[in-house]
């Protein structure tokens, strides 16, 4: 098994005769997503890569079921984008944008929730559920190199750090169930526990590594999500950004939510509140495979 993204998950490609799109798009294909669609305003008509392109997510729902849309549009438009896209009625949506003003961000959320549905984003890399499909830029041209089907869930609120530990792992033979990119902005559409949640259900992952930040309290409400009962599987995290907590003024991590300020998202607490959880913690990049193997053995 794997969560939200299987060789079965019906694809719709808002944006698709757009630079991005067409850039992502032939991976994305070749890895084995099943793109079943995409649309463009006034671009109807025509066909990219093979794939069938509409003006509206209505009128290609005249022809396609569609389980997921990945927006790969420019930040001023996912909101139209999203709406649109919850409004159809698309359970699981997947915004790649970076710079998606938070205000917009904001009403995309609260609409999403409105309408039970999964927002991925903003600011993800992608996902991967490895020799499955995959959504976005994760792994490149080469995702094969990078990822391997395996036990281990992975979470990140950055792309290009979570693929590299995947790629360690990877090299080690320790291969992952699903990788999610969960987004680096500060208001993002799911959080590490939204996933954990759904990682809880799935019996093919064992256990889950999460890759946190400076900033929001996102790793702490794991912690939370851990002592209440609600994940009950093993957990491994790496938090970097220690050098950041004697700053003299407020300090970023290179995103959005990656923000210490008067003593809110300090690694130090996050760290230590998800040990009183049972998390293990790396505390550098060489700790996360011996970790994860010492994990997995005694599961």
């Amino acid at each position: 098994m794997s969560i939200i993204l299987d060789e079965s998950t019906r694809v719709l490609v808002q944006g698709i005769t757009g630079g991005e799109a067409r850039r992502f798009l032939p991976t994305m294909k070749q890895y084995g997503t099943k793109i079943v669609a995409g649309t463009t305003p006034g671009k109807g008509g025509q066909h990219i890569d093979g794939i069938p392109v509409y003006n509206t997510i209505q009128e290609c729902l005249q022809t396609h079921e569609i389980d997921l849309s990945v927006l790969f549009v420019p930040a001023r438009f996912v909101k139209q984008a999203a709406f649109e896209a919850i409004q159809a009625g698309i359970k699981t949506i997947h915004i790649l944008a970076e710079g998606v003003p938070h205000h917009d961000s904001s009403q995309i959320i609260t609409l999403a929730k409105e309408g039970n549905v999964q927002i991925i984003g903003p600011n993800s890399q992608g996902m991967i559920s490895p020799g499955k499909a995959k959504i976005g830029a994760t792994g490149g041209e080469t995702p094969e190199l990078m990822f391997t089907q395996g036990p281990l869930g992975v979470i990140s609120r950055s792309g290009g750090m979570g693929t590299e530990v995947c790629l360690f792992l990877t090299a080690e033979g320790i291969g992952q169930s699903t990788y999610v990119a969960i987004g680096g902005d500060l208001l993002i559409g799911s959080a590490f526990v939204d996933i954990l949640e759904l990682f809880q259900k799935d019996d093919e992952t064992k256990c889950v590594f999460i890759f946190g930040e400076p900033g929001t309290g996102r790793e702490e409400a794991v912690a939370d999500f851990i002592l209440s009962g609600n994940f009950t599987k093993p957990v491994i995290a790496m938090i970097p950004g220690d050098n950041l907590e004697n700053s003299a003024t407020p300090s970023t991590f290179g995103h959005t939510g990656a923000i210490i300020e008067r003593g809110i998202g300090v690694p130090s607490i996050k760290k230590e509140k998800l040990k009183k959880a049972g998390v293990y913690i790396a505390e550098s990049f060489s700790e996360i495979v011996p970790l994860v193997k010492k994990v997995l053995e005694e599961i």
